[in-house]
């Protein structure tokens, strides 16, 4: 077995977003007329879908909405996300990001990314900080209707790769997937992939006793450290769940 390819979450990951995210979860809230996140409910959300968190979030204040009605929030939370990064002189892209996707490019692996953003944040996203060329592909919270820690996601892209590159025949156990959070790490691993937590959004040691590797930054990835243990070359340590 040999490493094939890397995904990427997407918000606390490449982006350090969370907080505007957040921020932009309770407005709509208050704009319903509900009560803002509680700090139980903020920690749930994050690795999680919009869409999942709104229906959750709306569910438990006894709000019942059609699925066109929870469309419009997360359009309406789109377009807010846009207008605060316009307001942004420069993206809050964490570093090193730049450099791993150079240095997978050099080793000839494919990139994709996995994320539970709307597709046109992630777009956005990448527009601006001019990556949009390194992913050709991209799973976004409005490819699925489920959210992580099911690892749909993640099947998808695996599917998706497939197609793109037909003699890849690119399987789970060949996949590197980079998260940040809980329920991103049960997802990749609930995918059958190995998973690199950075921790960009929970403490180092929180990550480190269920990711195959644990970084503070993705600065210190050694990615040939990794592509030793996916070739048999250096063992793997044992896991317990997040």
């Amino acid at each position: 077995m040999s490493l094939k390819a890397v995904l990427f979450d997407f918000n606390g990951v490449i982006i350090n977003d969370e907080r505007i995210h957040l921020q932009l979860i309770d407005e709509i809230l208050v704009q319903e007329n509900l009560q803002p996140q509680k700090v139980q409910e903020r920690q749930a959300s994050l690795g999680r879908s919009d869409r999942a968190c709104f229906q959750e979030l709306l569910a438990s204040r006894g709000r019942v909405v059609s699925e066109e009605y929870l469309t419009g929030l997360l359009n309406r939370k789109a377009q807010a996300y846009a207008l605060e990064l316009e307001k942004l002189d420069k993206l809050p892209i964490y570093p090193g990001v730049e450099d791993l996707i150079y240095q997978v490019r050099s080793r000839n692996l494919k990139l994709g990314i996995v994320s539970g953003a709307l597709r046109t944040e992630i777009d956005l996203v990448l527009n601006r900080a001019k990556l949009t060329e390194y992913f050709k592909i991209i799973v976004a919270g409005d490819d699925i209707t489920t959210s992580k820690p099911q690892p749909d996601g993640y099947l998808l892209a695996i599917e998706r790769l497939n197609q793109a590159y037909p003699q890849l025949n690119l399987q789970a156990q060949e996949c590197l997937a980079i998260e940040d959070t809980p329920a991103g790490i049960g997802a990749a691993k609930r995918a059958q992939m190995q998973v690199l937590g950075v921790a960009n959004t929970y403490p180092f040691h929180m990550l480190q006793r269920c990711c195959n590797w644990t970084v503070d930054y993705l600065s210190e990835l050694e990615l040939e450290r990794v592509q030793a243990v996916f070739s048999g070359k250096e063992s793997q340590p044992s896991l317990s769940e997040c």
